[in-house]
C-alpha cells in the first residue's frame, strides 16, 4: 500500500508575560502582554509545525529547534515554519489541509485571522484556502481563560506529491 494521506495533530501553550512582544500566526498584536518563550513563542505556529512534523513521523519542534540552542532563542516561527517545509516537501508530501484553534481569552484575535492564514499558506507553500484558523474564549475557565496563558491545537492532512 502506497502512503497517499497522513495525518498530524500539533499543540503547543505558552505563558503570557510582561515585556515580550504578542506574536500568534506570525502577527504581532498590540496587546499588554506576550508569549514567554525561547522562540518568539508563536503557540499557533508552533502547534501546526507539530502537526505536520508528527504527521511525517518527525518527532516534534523541541527536536529539530531545541530551546537549549542559542541558534533559536527569538526566532521567527514563520521562518522555522519554511524549515518544516522544507523537510515536508523532501518526504515529497504537501499540505491538504490544516485547521488550527487558538484558546485565549484576550485579546480578541477575529482582526488578525486572515492575516495569519496568509502567513501560514505563505510559509507552507499553499493556496489560503487550505488554511483554516480559529479563535475561542474558555468562558473564563482554566490558565488561558483566567488570562495566565494562550494555547493552540492543530491538526493537517498532508498528500503525496505525484510523481512526475
Amino acid at each position: 500500500m502506497t502512503e497517499s494521506f497522513k495525518i498530524g495533530h500539533g499543540y503547543d501553550v505558552h505563558r503570557l508575560v510582561d515585556h515580550r512582544p504578542l506574536i500568534l500566526g506570525g502577527v504581532q498584536i498590540a496587546y499588554e502582554k506576550g508569549l514567554l518563550g525561547h522562540s518568539d513563542a508563536d503557540v499557533l505556529l508552533h502547534a501546526i509545525m507539530d502537526a505536520v512534523l508528527g504527521a511525517l513521523g518527525l518527532g516534534d519542534i523541541g527536536r529539530h529547534f531545541p530551546d537549549t540552542d542559542d541558534a533559536y532563542q527569538n526566532a521567527d516561527s514563520l521562518m522555522l515554519c519554511r524549515q518544516v517545509c522544507m523537510l515536508m516537501k523532501e518526504a515529497q508530501f504537501a499540505i491538504g489541509n490544516i485547521d488550527a484553534t487558538i484558546l485565549a481569552q484576550r485579546p480578541k484575535l477575529s482582526p488578525f485571522i486572515e492575516q495569519m492564514k496568509h502567513n501560514i499558506a505563505a510559509a507552507f507553500a499553499c493556496p489560503p484556502e487550505r488554511i483554516n484558523v480559529k479563535a475561542t474564549t474558555e468562558e473564563g475557565l482554566g490558565f488561558t481563560g483566567d488570562g495566565s496563558g494562550i494555547a493552540a491545537h492543530a491538526v493537517c492532512l498532508l498528500c503525496k506529491k505525484a510523481a512526475h
